[in-house]
């Protein structure tokens, strides 16, 4: 039944001892199994160690003696494996798991000394590629008809729709009441390791800590458990997630995560790195996937795939958000980016006057907008909106060109922003990628250039605080932070997400809480 998916931690440590202290850890922090790797253990005696291990284990535990051409440590001969799993099952262990391309060797040597009470896992890895859904299928079926209790197909993620494959066979084998451990290696695999009980999964794995995955792509124990909620998720729990490419530095699954827990909404939110929007809408159009924040490089694609367009991000030319209309299931648009980002520049800016106007502080404000992209174009709209003269600065003239004419601005080139002057007291707002983590020494515009502004804006918001607004701030020139800009999208898709007013006193401590 789907929604039991067990947690199963991979403990990888040198000695038994570190592997006694992690089983501990892993009890405590509230994994539901173990996996013994006996192929990472430095000097391993099968009988004093598996009697040590099993013995005093706090959970339940599986025990794996991986080989080399498998993608584990063991480069021995198979006898030798075979007996440590035989001593593992006599010890009470209670799952074994073997490799497909040696379980019925490995079933010969038991010869009839199979122990009951230890269930045995028949496993296959593919660390190139996911095969057809015919060809998992078949494989399922070789692995049931060698007697396993548990079958176990770990493939690799070449893209994010290879994952849905996947999904289907566990279904079906859920269906046929087979016990499956299915999961997809690699970071565009990730949605396989979280989703695990939506689709029927037997089983999960997830590291104690970053460094000691036993296989690409396995997300923390604690990311499962706090970020993703898994053992709440169910057949019928919603799917949204952030689309994009990167995705891993997102804190919207942190963000939205909590947000969703504290309306008690039955949904999670996950990060997607696609390749290919479109082909990742085709794939993924089930109603149970109901939205998606969508970020670089995909907002120009997210508006041409939308079926109906807020007529705002329409104007924009750019879509963040992507809702699932439940009636007839069509894709709707919208940008919440410019609300977001103008309005924590026009609080900041009356803030800092302290005077409160009956319109805009923006209006008549020379309004610097660097880059020319989905972002871009969301500021450059609610700026030229607010009654702001809007200029648009890009590495490429010409883009920057064509937004200028959209908008009714003025186009200039990166290069002759420097020496751009026109007048005191003008707005500059960065929505390049210029700053952002690793390269956080890299700024858009040169401290000198910067003197000439009232105010200076990033999109960015990991770091916190980019070079370019550390480098206004030292000047005098107030600032706004991405954050804000974040924090105030977010509670935008939230509410399209769930129709439920958004939380903004938990996001804001949660995304404190992040710092």
């Amino acid at each position: 039944m789907a929604g039991v998916s067990l947690v199963c931690v991979p403990l990888v440590a040198k000695s038994v001892e570190q592997m006694l202290s992690e089983m501990a850890t892993a009890k405590v922090r509230g994994a539901d199994v173990v996996e013994i790797r006996l192929d990472h253990l430095a000097s391993f005696e099968p009988r004093r160690d598996l009697d040590l291990l099993l013995r005093n284990r706090p959970l339940p535990a599986l025990v794996t003696y991986r080989p080399k051409w498998e993608g584990g440590e063991y480069e021995g001969d198979d006898g030798r494996r075979f007996e440590a799993l035989f001593l593992a099952m006599e010890f009470g262990a209670d799952y074994v798991d073997i490799e497909l391309k040696v379980a019925q060797e490995f079933l010969d040597y038991l010869s009839g000394k199979r122990q009951d009470r230890t269930k045995l896992i028949v496993s296959s890895h593919n660390y190139q590629s996911t095969p057809s859904t015919e060809d998992l299928s078949s494989l399922v079926a070789r692995i049931q008809a060698v007697g396993a209790d548990i079958v176990k197909i770990a493939t690799t993620a070449v893209d994010i729709v290879d994952v849905a494959r996947m999904f289907e066979v566990m279904v079906h084998c859920q269906e046929q009441q087979v016990p499956m451990i299915g999961l997809v290696m690699g970071e565009r695999g990730l949605i396989s390791r979280i989703l695990c009980p939506k689709f029927g999964g037997y089983l999960t794995f997830a590291t104690l800590s970053v460094g000691k995955e036993s296989a690409p792509g396995q997300p923390t124990l604690s990311d499962l458990l706090d970020i993703y909620n898994i053992k709440q998720i169910r057949a019928d729990t919603k799917v949204y997630g952030i689309v994009g490419k990167p995705v891993g530095h997102s804190k919207g699954p942190i963000l939205h995560g909590a947000a969703f827990r504290s309306v008690g909404y039955d949904a999670v939110y996950l990060p997607l790195l696609v390749d290919d929007f479109a082909s990742f809408l085709h794939t993924y159009s089930s109603p149970d996937f109901a939205g998606f924040s969508v970020t670089m490089p995909h907002k120009e694609a997210a508006l041409a795939c939308s079926d109906e367009v807020d007529p705002i991000a329409k104007y924009i030319g750019a879509v963040n958000t992507l809702i699932k209309r439940p009636s007839d299931g069509k894709l709707i648009g919208y940008n919440t980016d410019y609300t977001g980002a103008i309005s924590a520049i026009e609080t900041t800016l009356q803030g800092s006057s302290g005077k409160v106007s009956a319109g805009s502080p923006l209006a008549d404000k020379v309004f610097v907008v660097l880059g020319a992209g989905g972002a871009g174009k969301a500021l450059a709209y609610g700026a030229k909106e607010k009654g702001a003269r809007v200029v648009i600065a890009n590495r490429t003239y010409e883009r920057a060109k064509e937004l200028a004419n959209l908008v009714g601005g003025q186009p200039i080139s990166l290069a002759d922003l420097e020496n751009f002057h026109p007048e005191e007291g003008m707005i500059l707002a960065n929505t390049t990628s210029i700053g952002m983590h690793p390269n956080i020494h890299d700024t858009p515009l040169s401290k000198q250039a910067l003197k000439s502004y009232a105010l200076v804006f990033d999109a960015i918001y990991n770091p916190v605080v980019t070079r370019l607004l550390r480098e206004a701030e030292e000047l005098g020139v107030t600032i706004v932070t991405g954050m804000e800009m974040f924090i105030r999208q977010a509670m935008g898709q939230f509410e399209l997400f769930t129709g439920l007013p958004a939380p903004e006193k938990l996001m804001r401590d949660t995304l404190l809480s992040m710092q």
